[in-house]
């Protein structure tokens, strides 16, 4: 296990590293810099630097507007603020346009903790990943993160969705661990199950695949941290050669990663799943452990459903 960072702070130092290498990078924020940690950026690069205040939606036509001069334009801000509030000036100008606008999203899910539900964007994923021309990515580590910064920036021309935690995570990935848009890494080989992950899930997924490693299960883990677009192929032959997936996300099962997987298993290879994240509930005040437990975004209930999905998989398919 790494050290234990935020995938914001990822964010924060990739802007910083690419801001010194790219003097065409603009960075927006809605009066949360100190929040998602683009007040490095600002103290380094200030005219450069952008705080439109409490505003998300002026926040994205600001950053669509720079776009429009060439500019590398990202907007920052709480996750449920500017997917929520600003859902149409993302969809209506930046996802129509096709505009050059990268959304870094911050505290999303259910680990911001005592701010509680309001705060909690847990239905991030699918308000994002269902508009035409808009990208999401989903970092595990703060590593990951700064690299997805970097590739966002420099390899794709057009709108992304940065989701990004405010908790601090284990660094699961290395400095030299590839980071390819579009492509699910594989962090475990196994042959009994596969369990594809995005973001602190991934973490949870490990701890679960070393606990079924005890019991004799073998597992397969895919850390899908760009999940529109999919990898396709990566689920297809999971399911080909595992014949039994578990998705894992800090997030609404209903549209996210888990409702992803099971739209292409569906239409190509169906076999039998089981979903870990929230289950069509709001989020609740409390510390991020503590409600990690309670809405089952944990590796004990990952664990329960690889079990389950076995069982499904032993009495549903032909051996």
């Amino acid at each position: 296990m790494g050290k234990m960072r935020s995938t914001r702070e990822g964010y924060g130092e990739g802007l910083l590293l690419l801001g010194e290498k790219n003097n065409n990078l603009v960075v927006l924020d809605a009066d949360t810099s100190c929040s998602t940690k683009t007040d490095i950026f600002a103290r380094k690069f200030p005219h450069r630097f952008f705080n439109v205040g409490v505003a998300e939606q002026n926040l994205m036509g600001i950053a669509a507007g720079l776009s429009l001069t060439g500019k590398i334009a990202f907007a920052s801000g709480y996750s449920i603020f500017v997917s929520g509030k600003a859902w149409d000036q993302i969809r209506n100008i930046i996802c129509y346009c096709k505009l050059n606008v990268k959304i870094g999203a911050t505290h999303a899910g259910i680990t911001v903790g005592a701010d509680g539900a309001t705060h909690q964007a847990l239905e991030d994923i699918a308000l994002m990943r269902v508009i035409p021309n808009m990208n999401v990515v989903v970092p595990c580590d703060a590593v990951e993160a700064r690299k997805a910064v970097f590739t966002i920036a420099e390899e794709i021309q057009g709108p992304v969705y940065l989701r990004l935690g405010r908790g601090a995570v284990p660094s699961i990935t290395q400095e030299s661990t590839p980071f390819i848009f579009g492509k699910a890494l594989t962090l475990n080989e196994g042959k009994d199950v596969t369990i594809i992950a995005c973001g602190i899930m991934v973490w949870e997924s490990l701890k679960a695949v070393e606990e079924l490693k005890e019991e004799g299960i073998s597992v397969k883990l895919l850390n899908f941290h760009t999940i529109k677009p999919p990898d396709e192929e990566a689920i297809i032959q999971a399911a080909k050669q595992t014949r039994a997936l578990v998705t894992a996300e800090e997030h609404q099962i209903i549209g996210g990663l888990g409702g992803m997987v099971s739209e292409i298993i569906a239409r190509e290879m169906p076999v039998p799943l089981e979903m870990v994240g929230v289950k069509n509930s709001f989020g609740e005040s409390g510390e991020a452990s503590e409600l990690m437990e309670k809405f089952g975004l944990t590796a004990k209930e990952i664990v329960k459903a690889v079990k389950r999905v076995l069982k499904k998989k032993k009495t549903i398919l032909p051996l």
